[in-house]
């Protein structure tokens, strides 16, 4: 069974209803880093949200391990595109919040075990702030004492903290500047090898994609009256050599305004 499975999944917006996605059957594999591509307004970041479970579908399922999850929890950490830090606490304390509220309430804070449990967050906090490379004077600042690509590094700590099964990134790095949207790229792709997380990853950015991605999905409306529809679902060839490159460019950005195109006309063309 895979990890994640979508089946039959629609949804519209408004009233009267206006569709977003339509007829979207996809399964993931534990261990895959998937990107989701398409152009702005085809409904991938909803996509990443009913996999999250912060939204519901019209119709359809979406299923983690065989169960559907009607709210967010541990199993799927998520790093949205804006940054998601809390602007009045310092970066350990933003990295441990979720695992401290998810286990303490207010009568149990400040017992024996809170502070010994608070004591053993702290250390994994340092743990997961060291290895998205920031280090322990990074520790007592406060968000705005950060560049941009320093408080996404702070956002994907966070989002580890919880132990997900599932990485879900929206757009994470779209507003960096290059060079360090290269750098996290690089440690987002170490990430995913030493820890065989499951990554889904939206981007608007084919280059982005291609870099990132094992397998590339590209969601594409037929009209713009329809819900956007799979239109691609291309595994990534391994090696991927460099004159393959642009030929997955073209064919991929084709495929983003365009119904679905089979995967083995793809792969004969690369």
């Amino acid at each position: 069974m895979a990890l994640i499975e979508i089946e039959n999944l629609s949804v519209a917006y408004g009233m009267p209803p206006r569709p977003i996605l339509s007829n979207i059957n996809l399964s993931i594999e534990a261990g895959e880093f998937v990107c989701l591509l398409g152009q702005t307004g085809c409904g991938k970041s909803t996509l990443l949200k009913l996999v999250l479970g912060a939204e519901m579908p019209a119709s359809g399922r979406v299923l983690i391990d065989g169960t559907e999850h009607n709210q967010p929890d541990r199993t799927r950490g998520y790093v949205p595109q804006k940054y998601s830090l809390f602007p009045d606490k310092m970066v350990l304390d933003n990295i441990t919040f979720g695992p401290e509220v998810a286990e303490f309430n207010l009568v149990t804070r400040f017992t024996p075990r809170y502070l010994r449990r608070r004591r053993q967050l702290r250390e994994e906090a340092l743990h997961y702030m060291h290895r998205m490379g920031l280090h322990d004077g990074d520790a007592r600042k406060y968000p705005y004492q950060l560049s941009g690509g320093m408080q996404q590094r702070v956002a994907i700590a966070q989002a580890l903290m919880i132990s997900p099964r599932i990485l879900l990134m929206d757009e994470a790095f779209s507003a960096l500047d290059p060079g360090t949207r290269k750098d996290i790229q690089r440690l987002i792709r170490q990430l995913w090898r030493d820890t065989g997380i499951t990554v889904l990853f939206v981007t608007h950015n084919t280059r982005e994609a291609l870099d990132l991605g094992k397998r590339v999905i590209v969601l594409a409306k037929e009209m713009p009256d329809n819900g956007a529809q799979i239109a691609m679902d291309l595994t990534i060839p391994v090696p991927c050599h460099q004159d393959q490159i642009p030929k997955l460019v073209h064919r991929l950005e084709h495929a983003s305004g365009s119904a679905r195109e089979p995967e083995e006309a793809v792969m004969a063309t690369a």
